[in-house]
């Protein structure tokens, strides 16, 4: 049995920002305007530190204009509301994103409905939601790590997934849910499962595409896996690493790498699969904001 073609996720990414960075001058050069993101962190949850830091540097490395906010732990929520307000009402921010989780106090979605959404570059406002889910991507900002799965899926498939059977693996709303309905929009057949669906190997199996985002480590099996079927792993989890020392612990995805890559035509690896490509496209929801806020439109979509 041949093994399957890796999807390389941080090449991809690279070329995916240097387009971006290359319309980011150019819209410099033609506009005076440098694409703006503000990050805003809440407490020192490490994990969300290592994002935020990732996030700076790419915005940077564009030419954009990065602002970021670290604010203790225990702000008050109607401190982190303000903030939110004053980046929307600052003209040299064009895309904001409020780095979850937020401390229990806090409302999470009090503070992602105050964000505008036409600075929402997470694409968790309802707005941006409906417009998704509508089947109006054109207008919207879509979520950044379904955006990049999508392009992972078109770099390694083509341009056209038309009829292709689908399996969404996880109903979340900011993966499973809005990954489904751009495939639903690519005119592909679409399941959504998750960890209750019953006989959840047998749905995998039918899949030409599977994309598995449910939140335990390698839950999904080679086995379940079609032969010859693309497979995304949008998870990240840690587990116990004992073979490489006292208290080490690896990264594994979704799904059980090894086995998978037996089966499979093609497949994510975790890391260097998704992950490079979230903060990717986090880069071009930037830039698209920046061009729409000033009545620029739109140029060659990416995904």
């Amino acid at each position: 049995m041949s093994q399957a073609q890796i999807i390389d996720g941080k090449a991809i990414a690279g070329s995916v920002r240097q387009e971006i960075t290359d319309r980011a001058a150019r819209l410099l050069e033609t506009s005076g305007t440098r694409p703006g993101l503000a990050v805003v962190l809440v407490g020192a949850d490490p994990a969300s530190e290592v994002y935020v830091r990732n996030k700076d540097r790419a915005a940077e490395a564009c030419g954009f204009h990065s602002l970021k906010h670290t604010l203790p732990a225990d702000t008050d929520e109607a401190d982190v509301l303000a903030l939110v307000e004053t980046l929307n009402n600052d003209p040299d921010i064009h895309g904001i994103l409020v780095q979850l989780p937020l401390p229990a106090h806090i409302d999470e979605s009090k503070v992602l409905r105050l964000i505008r959404p036409e600075k929402d570059v997470d694409g968790f406002h309802p707005v941006n939601v409906g417009l998704l889910t509508s089947g109006d991507r054109k207008n919207a900002l879509v979520p950044c790590t379904p955006a990049g799965s999508l392009v992972l899926l078109k770099r390694t498939l083509g341009d056209t997934l038309s009829g292709l059977n689908a399996v969404v693996v996880g109903r979340s709303n900011i993966v499973g849910k809005p990954m489904a309905s751009l495939l639903l929009q690519e005119s592909c057949t679409v399941t959504i499962a998750h960890s209750r669906t019953r006989d959840l190997p047998a749905v995998v199996r039918a899949a030409d595409i599977v994309v598995a985002a449910v939140g335990r480590p390698e839950m999904v099996r080679g086995d379940w896996i079609k032969p010859g079927a693309t497979v995304i792993d949008v998870g990240i989890n840690r587990t116990p690493a004992p073979e490489l020392g006292d208290g080490k612990t690896r990264l594994v995805g979704d799904v059980a790498f090894k086995e998978a890559a037996a089966h499979a035509g093609a497949i994510t690896p975790v890391p260097g699969g998704v992950g490079p490509m979230t903060i990717a496209m986090l880069m071009v929801n930037t830039l698209t904001a920046a061009r729409r806020l000033n009545n620029l439109p739109d140029e060659e979509a990416l995904f």
